[in-house]
């Protein structure tokens, strides 16, 4: 028998003995009910007085992650399908949240939108990001254009990025060694290669925080075939963060990021035009800098996030394309809180968004918003707002939201019964208007209304249920036919999601979701109907953790190429394992991921390569 499998088979069932955990200590219980929430509100409230299911994916649970992308960290939670975060590492990324897509969802990076106005779907390459840079992600789902603008229609994905530390100076540096194979190919052969170094600290009144980090992935094609060749992924990021307080009330924030990844995809060759491999690359770079000065007063603060972002693309392909884009995004708002009931915010958002196409093409969006968040502390909260979308292209439209919730007190805990009513705009993107496929420049802007309700419980005692339904009515949903296009008949999705966290003893937690989603009319390709996620870990220690993960997707519906027909792919089952063990008084952390452990074979989309089993190790160092 080959030894490199015996290794691996050590490695499987030394992990499998081990307990399973997701939290560190069983002040897990504390933590799950006081835990505090932002993102839908913009305030820091606890989660009993939010209207809405917030996903929160906390600094530990990254550090018990550690080893994965940050797509496939999102994809495991309720409601939300990243398609392509299981196939070869360069694939392009589809963030299918509650039946909806790209263009649908929002992403923030430290309270600033982000986005790429010269690709279809005007969304964020989660490609370009390393998770090893995060310090936590907060995820609303549901219509947030109130708060946020365009595009925020069925997601919003805040990520906040590493914090200094309150250190003079400290460094961190991590390396993950690992696999990256098929299911017909266990070579074991190391493929996958992540480094990241951070240094940061705190000098007085001055933070500082500075970053690089690398990855490269080979071993494995984009496209399945008898005779696959090797389609690498190759990326690296840089980040710098410098804070200043000058007094306890005024603060600054400056930031520059430089992000890029390439990588061998494999296309649609002319005369068959199916699915092949191919000397394909793509390429994509984006420069980041921006700005973020604060002040606070009594019972207020006032403050402005700008960014500036340069993106550059390229494909080399059958179809080549060169695309050039800019954006500048100004966010300006002021806060205050009346007597610790009502909260409220009046903000200005402005974005300019250039891309070069066979001419420079631009559109700015000007948007004053009002945002109230009533706590009676008897009960009732009530987060409502408005937005006047003032678009260049498509003049005015008024968005609103109202988002009630009621809890009382049950023993140590709480239950809430919550609801909301709210409304979108998503206009059409400048590649869809004046791009170099199937460009349609009298497309109209979409028009969305969603609404949900829910119930959720949480104890002292380490148990957090909840569950949501929701509806959601698409008007003018642009689609691709020939050329882009509005399709005739509106469309409608609505479905369930389902949440438990439990603490069943000491250090052993146990978390699980559940997501039914139904495409009432339209289509949707690659959207599974049924997913399930879950995960069982324990913590033997302070230093010792281990988890098992589980999940579960159901069949749904693709495009065959070849036949232009649509076909349905079957469902599948995948399972993770993770163990980490610190040292040095927990200077040094070493840890193990096993993916795919019963090696899985099935399509995530119809003629790509799925990963099979793979192992990698790490170790990350803290001074």
């Amino acid at each position: 028998m080959n030894k490199k499998v015996n290794v691996f088979g050590v490695l499987c069932f030394g992990i499998s003995m081990v307990g399973f955990a997701q939290q560190q200590t069983d002040s897990t219980k504390v933590e799950q009910l006081d835990e505090v929430v932002i993102t839908d509100s913009r305030f820091a409230l606890k989660r009993e007085n939010s209207g809405k299911t917030v996903i929160k994916i906390s600094k530990q649970e990254i550090e018990n992650n550690q080893g994965r992308t940050i797509s496939e960290l999102i994809n495991t939670k309720s409601g939300i399908e990243i398609n392509g975060s299981r196939s070869v590492e360069g694939q392009n990324l589809g963030t299918f949240v509650r039946g909806g897509n790209n263009r649908q969802v929002l992403v923030l990076i430290d309270g600033i939108q982000v986005n790429d106005p010269s690709i279809v779907s005007n969304d964020f390459d989660l490609r370009l990001l390393d998770l090893n840079t995060v310090e936590s992600i907060e995820i609303i789902k549901g219509a947030a254009s109130t708060l946020y603008g365009n595009a925020a229609a069925t997601a919003v994905i805040n990520i906040t990025t590493r914090q200094s530390s309150k250190e003079v100076i400290s460094a961190n540096f991590l390396s993950v060694v690992g696999t990256n194979q098929t299911q017909d190919d266990l070579n074991y052969n190391g493929s996958s290669f992540t480094n990241n170094v951070s240094v940061s600290g705190t000098a007085n009144k001055l933070t500082y925080l500075a970053s690089f980090g690398n990855r490269f992935v080979d071993g494995i094609s984009a496209a399945k075939s008898d005779t696959p060749e090797k389609d690498p992924f190759s990326r690296f990021n840089t980040n710098l963060k410098i804070g200043y307080e000058f007094s306890d009330a005024f603060t600054i924030t400056a930031f520059g990021s430089y992000d890029k990844f390439k990588t061998d995809i494999d296309g649609f060759p002319p005369p068959t035009f199916t699915i092949a491999d191919t000397d394909d690359k793509y390429v994509s770079e984006q420069s980041r800098f921006g700005l973020s000065p604060k002040f606070e007063y009594e019972n207020g603060s006032f403050q402005v996030n700008a960014a500036f972002t340069k993106i550059d693309r390229e494909t080399m392909s059958n179809f080549s394309t060169v695309n050039e884009a800019e954006s500048f995004v100004v966010d300006a708002f002021n806060k205050y809180v009346f007597n610790d009931k009502f909260y409220t915010i009046v903000g200005l958002n402005y974005g300019d968004y250039k891309s070069l196409f066979a001419t420079d093409e631009s559109f700015t969006n000007t948007d004053p918003y009002l945002n109230i968040v009533y706590v009676s502390g008897s009960g009732l909260n009530l987060n409502a707002g408005a937005r006047f979308n003032n678009h260049s292209e498509y003049g005015s439209h008024l968005v609103y939201s109202l988002n009630p919730s009621f809890n009382i007190k049950v023993n140590d805990g709480y239950a809430k019964i919550f609801g909301s009513y709210a409304t979108s705009f998503i206009a059409p993107n400048l590649s869809q208007l004046f791009g170099f496929f199937g460009a349609n420049p009298d497309l109209k802007p979409e028009e969305n209304t969603t609404f949900e309700a829910g119930l959720e419980f949480n104890t002292k005692k380490g148990i957090r249920l909840n569950g949501v339904f929701f509806n959601r009515k698409e008007e003018h949903t642009i689609i691709f036919a020939s050329a882009y296009e509005n399709a005739t008949a509106d469309a409608t999705v609505q479905g369930f999601e389902f949440e438990a966290a439990i603490n069943l003893i000491k250090g052993l937690d146990f978390s699980t979701n559940y997501s039914f989603t139904e495409v009432k009319d339209g289509e949707r390709l690659r959207v599974p109907k049924h997913k399930v996620n879950a995960s069982l870990g324990y913590s033997f220690c302070e230093s010792t953790f281990a988890s098992l993960n589980y999940q579960f997707v159901g069949s749904r519906t693709d495009l065959d190429f070849s036949t232009f027909e649509n076909v349905e792919l079957d469902s599948f089952s995948l399972i993770d394992l993770y163990f980490s063990h610190k040292l040095i008084n927990n200077k040094l952390k070493l840890f193990a991921t096993v993916t795919n452990v019963f090696n899985e074979d099935y399509f995530e989309i119809l003629g790509y390569t799925t990963k099979g089993r793979n192992v990698s190790l790490g170790l990350n160092i803290n001074l």
